[in-house]
């Protein structure tokens, strides 16, 4: 594996226990859904990480803070996710609370790397 910068961000660190969270989460989801909202909110988890690792590899400010963004918007697209699993009754308000933990600290990061991104 490549030795690079993005790997020592807090963003990337803390991303990287948000989806292992979220598949955690997901393994207990309907086998129904195993094509619908489970790898939605997979596929939306790693993309906090990919966008992170792509952004940190880019020159330009604008290319790194763009990509930030699509990193924040993911979050906000679990965030969406994991609210309309609550409303189906796929999981409980009360087992997402280190996801939370994780949601928040993750959006909290990137949104202040997205401020500081000129």
């Amino acid at each position: 594996m490549l030795s690079l910068g993005h790997k020592e961000m807090k963003a990337y660190q803390v991303a990287l226990n948000l989806v292992k969270e979220v598949y955690t989460l997901t393994n207990g989801f309907p086998v129904d859904e195993r094509f619908g909202i489970v790898s939605q909110l997979r596929r939306a988890a790693v993309s906090v990480c990919s966008n992170l690792a792509e952004g940190a590899a880019r020159k330009s400010p604008a290319d790194r803070r763009r990509f930030y963004e699509i990193s924040r918007s993911s979050c906000v697209e679990i965030d969406t996710q994991f609210e309309l699993a609550i409303q189906l009754g796929f999981i409980k308000l009360d087992q997402v609370t280190d996801l939370d933990e994780y949601l928040n600290h993750t959006f909290a990061i990137i949104s202040r790397m997205i401020d500081n991104t000129r």
